[in-house]
């Protein structure tokens, strides 16, 4: 009886957890009136027309368009974020130089910065370099570090690392960058894959800086395609089809938090160390 306990809290739990995905994929071909009048999941009747609606949007483009732009901001993003992060990290983790202790007090301030305070003076510097309504200003910011909390968990994972290795490894010819790539890479994948994935979803989140830097609903990524998609009113149109816009919106999300679970747990079989 003790075991079964947990294993039944843990179901009602995840019941719990799961519940509004499956209210959003029910409430996907629920009329108007039948999302504000039940919170049961399963509709009354099911239309698959809904999602072939909601792919084509009310918009000029369809959904497809809004991935590929939505992709094309990510992927450079991520890889950015990820490699800067982890130079600057291994500079402070490994290195001493002049003025080190500002520096490292000017990282931890960037962390308790909220990031509204930067979009003004970003639009202002990307609009004098006429980089406005392009993917620059989305993107070019990741390869200088700009994650003060990326730099910050780096860091203490490069710390947990004994220095003995970069030792062993430049006796057997490594250099500085040959150490950082094949000796500490490897053992700190865990953290590299919670910040390419926290980029990702964070970006794939991401609403005011968009719209904010991209004028043209043509380059507009998904996020904003599902805001154009309401009418100023907030008024005749079915929610039913935005909800559905919403979870097609979620599969590139869920896909890919799903498959770094995995790499996540084989990161740390892999890289952990011991003594």
């Amino acid at each position: 009886m003790k075991k079964i306990i947990p294993y039944l809290l843990l179901t009602m739990a995840a019941v719990v957890m799961i519940y509004p995905v499956l209210w959003l994929i029910g409430a996907s071909f629920k009329s108007n009136d039948e999302i504000f009048s039940s919170i049961w999941f399963i509709p009354e009747h099911i239309e698959l027309s809904v999602y072939k609606n909601a792919w084509e949007t009310v918009t000029p483009y369809t959904m497809g368009h809004y991935f590929l732009n939505t992709f094309t901001i990510i992927i450079p993003k991520t890889v950015f974020a990820v490699l800067s992060s982890v130079l600057v990290a291994y500079g402070f983790a490994r290195f001493d130089f002049p003025m080190k202790r500002f520096f490292t007090a000017l990282l931890l301030g960037s962390m308790f910065m909220p990031a509204i305070v930067t979009i003004l003076p970003q639009y202002l510097m990307w609009n004098k370099l006429e980089l406005i309504n392009t993917y620059v200003p989305l993107t070019l910011p990741s390869l200088f570090a700009c994650e003060g909390t990326f730099v910050f968990i780096l860091i203490q994972f490069f710390k947990g690392i004994p220095k003995e290795f970069d030792e062993a490894a430049k006796i057997d010819g490594c250099g500085t960058f040959g150490t950082l790539f094949y000796i500490l890479v490897p053992c700190i994948r865990p953290a590299i894959v919670s910040i390419a994935v926290f980029t990702f979803l964070w970006t794939m989140n991401d609403f005011l800086t968009p719209l904010i830097m991209i004028h043209s609903v043509e380059k507009y990524p998904l996020s904003l395609a599902l805001r154009l998609s309401v009418d100023s009113t907030g008024q005749g149109y079915e929610q039913r089809t935005i909800i559905a816009m919403s979870v097609i919106g979620l599969i590139p999300s869920i896909a890919v938090f799903s498959l770094a679970q995995k790499k996540f747990i084989g990161g740390i079989t892999m890289g952990g160390l011991t003594g």
